[in-house]
């Protein structure tokens, strides 16, 4: 676990190294052939655009890595193609990449239609990953999408199975998502899960009863304060 979180800090460090290359890069880039308000306009927009990518990719990379760190050693997986969609498990597996445990169980694929994954509904091109018993693990979605009465976020520049992470119970119940969008859940303000929102790598927890847990606030709510990390017992 020592050396997986040296080469993790490691990774964390080329990352955000080559981002703040790729950001220099292009203000370098735009700032020289703007001779106009025109171009300069159009050189602002390019660069704002290609700093938000960049952002973006560290914050859900970052957020990954510190999961990984902390999460328990997973069996060794082996990738297979598939050459044309294939029901796995009872998972519509979309033509291409698949990943297999040992045993030849599924671990992850890419949906090629809606379908059901937990107690939640999933759109096509979400990039599913399960435990090896079976059971649900997380998945990544394509675009925003209602999953059990919230709003999570989807969707990455960088594809499928880069953007952010909706997690699950093994029971199917609703673990954790990053919101789409400052939402009342169950009552409570909870703020957006994006880069200049939630920024703390948890977005929404909940409960395996269903029960919100935890969440950052966007106003003042009973005793907390705006900006607090809002949380409750089961």
């Amino acid at each position: 676990m020592r050396n997986y979180r040296r080469a993790a800090q490691g990774l964390r460090s080329q990352v955000v190294l080559k981002a703040k290359l790729r950001i220099s890069e292009n203000w370098r880039f735009s700032t020289g052939s703007a001779t106009d308000a025109a171009e300069k306009s159009a050189a602002a927009e390019t660069r704002k655009r290609a700093m938000n990518k960049n952002l973006l990719f560290v914050f859900f990379f970052l957020c990954g890595q510190q999961g990984a760190a902390c999460a328990q050693p997973q069996p060794q997986t082996h990738r297979g193609t598939l050459q044309q969609p294939t029901e796995i498990q009872g998972y519509p597996c979309a033509k291409g990449y698949a990943w297999f445990f040992a045993d030849g169980r599924l671990n992850r694929c890419t949906v090629s239609v809606e379908t059901a994954f937990g107690e939640a509904r999933i759109p096509a091109g979400t990039y599913i990953a399960l435990n090896p018993d079976g059971t649900p693990a997380f998945v990544q979605m394509t675009h925003n999408a209602p999953i059990l009465g919230v709003t999570c976020m989807g969707g990455s520049w960088l594809g499928p199975g880069e953007g952010a992470m909706v997690g699950f119970y093994p029971s199917g119940k609703l673990k954790e998502c990053y919101l789409a969008g400052d939402q009342t859940v169950q009552g409570v303000p909870c703020m957006n899960g994006g880069i200049f929102g939630d920024g703390l790598c948890l977005g929404a927890v909940f409960h395996e009863t269903g029960k919100l847990k935890s969440c950052k606030l966007t106003r003042d709510f009973g005793t907390w304060h705006k900006g607090d990390r809002f949380t409750q017992a089961p």
